[in-house]
């Protein structure tokens, strides 16, 4: 795609709430349906070629159901062009810009999931194209730009769509298939492994964990199938992760069971609600902070910024404090504290646990409503 964002050393979602919402830096980028399509029945588990239980699998008959059920997705919208251009070269105010990317059917009736950076603005003129090389209009159902998820829909009379598999069954080594539109290859297959079923990093600084896989990644591929050796849909390809932004054997999905919740709600509500302390910044503590904090073998992270409209700071949380808890779940590291306020219920209050100059102590603190971040190409 021509605007894919790629993740070289940025990362997409950092564990800060300014103005209430959580702070999104630049990546290359919960639910059955509200009507459960009719139930699939996934392939049977596929043979290795010549018996040998060490042979490569045959995934032929695999590969042929992901890409009938994977669309390319072409997204248009009217930017403002330079003022600049406009003055010295009479360039129109605004231009069309088109983005590329794939996405794969999850029913019956054109529902179809994909990244929200594919999708870019609501307002984008979204057309799709199947396997048969049919080209129809799609609309937007909802974007989700924290965990980089879109609904389309579209009119697709014999559509094919790919049954759910269950990501967190998945398993290192475990092969796979990526299916997409990597540099307007059309319905490209690319095989590889899992490399890791749940990979959660500070390299990565995002909402959600990802499955890490070895199967080629490149620009174009971002809403793809991951599809294991049963024919299911395991994942949404995503994000590749290397200094020249290109393919190095490290990508990146987000899990089926994570992408059917924010679907689910997608369709049914247009948005996903998220939790929020308010305007907050934290990090990760080092070993010298948790030793003058007298944390011992404690973990926890440190409030860098907080602003004084926040819930927390109105709750008695101050800069300088180190969160080891949260409702009674210890706190390692700054992501999985941004996703544990983030599901927790808009309107209840939560117990965190601080320590503030060795001196432990719980605050309770309203969580309201998180302000989604605009769309941004």
């Amino acid at each position: 795609m021509t605007t894919e964002r790629k993740f070289v050393a940025t990362a997409a979602i950092a564990v800060a709430f300014a103005s209430g919402a959580l702070l999104s830096r630049t990546i290359d980028r919960r639910m059955t349906l509200t009507a459960d399509p009719p139930a699939q029945t996934a392939a049977a588990p596929v043979q290795s070629r010549g018996g040998s239980s060490s042979a490569l699998p045959d995934l032929t008959a695999v590969a042929e159901r992901g890409i009938q059920a994977s669309v390319n997705i072409s997204s248009t919208e009217m930017v403002q062009v330079d003022p600049f251009l406009q003055f010295f070269y009479g360039a129109d105010a605004t231009q069309a810009s088109t983005s590329l990317g794939s996405g794969v059917v999850v029913s019956t009736d054109g529902y179809i999931l994909t990244n929200s950076h594919v999708v870019g603005n609501p307002r984008s003129e979204i057309h799709v194209t199947t396997s048969d090389d049919r080209e129809v209009p799609a609309r937007v159902i909802g974007i989700d730009t924290i965990s980089d998820l879109a609904v389309i829909k579209a009119d697709l009379k014999t559509a094919s769509p790919l049954p759910w598999g269950d990501s967190d069954r998945l398993k290192a080594a475990e092969w796979v298939l990526a299916i997409g539109n990597p540099f307007r290859f059309n319905q490209t297959v690319t095989h590889g492994v899992v490399s890791a079923p749940k990979r959660h990093d500070p390299q990565l600084d995002t909402y959600t964990d990802f499955v890490q896989i070895d199967a080629a990644i490149n620009p174009g591929n971002s809403g793809g199938a991951l599809v294991n050796t049963r024919g299911e849909l395991i994942g949404i390809n995503t994000m590749i992760y290397g200094p020249s932004g290109g393919f190095q054997g490290i990508g990146f999905a987000i899990p089926a069971n994570t992408a059917r919740r924010v679907m689910d709600l997608l369709i049914k509500d247009g948005q996903v609600t998220r939790g929020s302390i308010g305007g907050i910044s934290v990090r990760n503590i080092t070993a010298a902070q948790a030793k003058a904090n007298d944390l011992g073998d404690r973990d926890g992270v440190l409030v860098a910024r907080l602003a004084q409209s926040a819930s927390a700071a109105r709750a008695g949380l101050r800069p300088g404090d180190v969160i080891v808890g949260f409702n009674g779940q210890g706190v390692k590291e700054q992501n999985q504290l941004a996703r544990l306020i983030a599901d927790a219920p808009v309107g209840s209050v939560v117990k965190l646990e601080v320590i503030r100059a060795g001196r432990p102590m719980t605050l309770e603190v309203t969580i309201t409503r998180l302000q989604p971040a605009p769309v941004k190409r």
